[in-house]
């Protein structure tokens, strides 16, 4: 199996790269424990073209949204058979209504409608590539 990266020029993404994380898949999200060693969790994970970022909501609380606020280097993974794709960037926690709000949202179009949660974040990637199966390229 060949393996492709891709850099974001969010006008130019592949149409099957974009279908693929378009359609319903969950994910894996790999952030980093203090020590260094991997904490991976599922998550959904929804891209935002207008944005130019992929947003993952969450609980404050939760230790994902601890490690990003200590260390944004994250990766998400999705797979559905032979195809597969990573996100590899750096996230933020963002706690603003604005931007938990478009989280939501984003989530939404591609999952479902999340239930309402006081103490819900939004961790806000920044996508410095993709690494994907040949077959989305």
């Amino acid at each position: 199996m060949r393996v492709t990266s891709w850099q974001p020029g969010w006008d130019e993404v592949p149409p099957a790269l974009l279908d693929f994380w378009t359609e319903r898949h969950l994910c894996t999200l790999t952030s980093l424990r203090a020590d260094g060693r991997p904490h991976v969790v599922p998550v959904g994970v929804a891209l935002d073209l207008e944005e130019r970022c992929a947003w993952v909501i969450t609980y404050r609380t939760s230790q994902k949204a601890r490690h990003v606020a200590t260390d944004g280097r994250v990766a998400a993974c999705q797979v559905d058979g032979r195809r597969w794709s990573t996100i590899e960037g750096t996230a933020r926690v963002c706690t603003d209504e604005a931007s938990v709000r478009r989280a939501e949202e984003r989530y939404a179009a591609r999952y479902r409608t999340p239930k309402p949660n006081p103490l819900r974040v939004a961790l806000r990637v920044e996508v410095d590539r993709f690494l994907l199966s040949a077959g989305l390229v």
